[in-house]
């Protein structure tokens, strides 16, 4: 089964959302605040390939929400439901590991197209890991990315990263050195089809320096290509 965690207090957008995936074939868990989501999350056991979270809840918030689910579980796909009005709560969703995020009001068409693609990723993922015709392993400088175990470590310490963060690294790997537009980026890790903000791109190389960079003001390995986007440098 395809099982997302769906975490809305307004129960009229909660009911929209469960509805359309039902329908759409998921495996729906509800919640009505952050304190149920974590308490179902729990007594699934981390069963979930998906979760969807509110930002703006009572009580436990769904940023304090994602930010457990993320230390909990690397490879859940996290999307945030934002307010238009949300612009910084967006990027500090992203920042504590969310995939995605969805604005309000939103169709339908909308919701399933960011969650199919969010879960077809999650998918490749682990069946890639499973793959025994992968290399085990890219190095790059310092730096051994495990395709199996989807892994990144330097210097044998391991850097936690998340699903896409993963996806963008492998990326960067196996093209060293050269500058990668930000829509070829967003078209390898999200697809094609995916209908969200190219800034999206920007968020996780943030996100990504912070965790590999010993400045990330000042970054040696992932540089800035102005005005295209981005390349690896291993710094061998």
């Amino acid at each position: 089964m395809k099982n997302i965690l769906v975490c809305e207090d307004e129960a009229t957008i909660r009911e929209f959302v469960v509805i359309n995936l039902i329908r759409a074939g998921y495996n729906v868990t509800e919640a009505d605040c952050g304190e149920k989501a974590l308490q179902k999350y729990e007594e699934a056991k981390g069963d979930f390939d998906v979760a969807i979270l509110d930002i703006m809840m009572p009580g436990i918030d769904g940023l304090t929400v994602c930010k457990e689910l993320r230390a909990k579980n690397g490879s859940i796909g996290i999307i945030m439901l934002t307010a238009k009005t949300q612009e910084m709560d967006k990027v500090t969703g992203l920042m504590l590991g969310a995939d995605d995020y969805i604005t309000k009001p939103f169709s339908p068409s909308e919701l399933l197209a960011r969650v199919d693609a969010l879960y077809r990723r999650i998918t490749i993922a682990s069946v890639q890991k499973d793959e025994s015709k992968l290399s085990d392993e890219i190095v790059s400088g310092d730096f051994v990315l495990n395709l199996r175990n989807r892994i990144l470590t330097r210097n044998n310490k391991k850097i936690e990263l998340t699903q896409v963060e993963f996806q963008i690294m492998e990326y960067f790997f196996t093209n060293p050195g050269v500058a990668l537009d930000r829509t070829d980026i967003l078209n390898h890790v999200w697809g094609k089809s995916y209908v969200g903000e190219e800034k999206i791109v920007d968020v996780n190389i943030r996100r990504l320096r912070m965790k590999i960079e010993p400045e990330p003001s000042s970054p040696q390995h992932i540089m800035t290509v102005w005005g295209l986007g981005y390349r690896w440098d291993p710094r061998d």
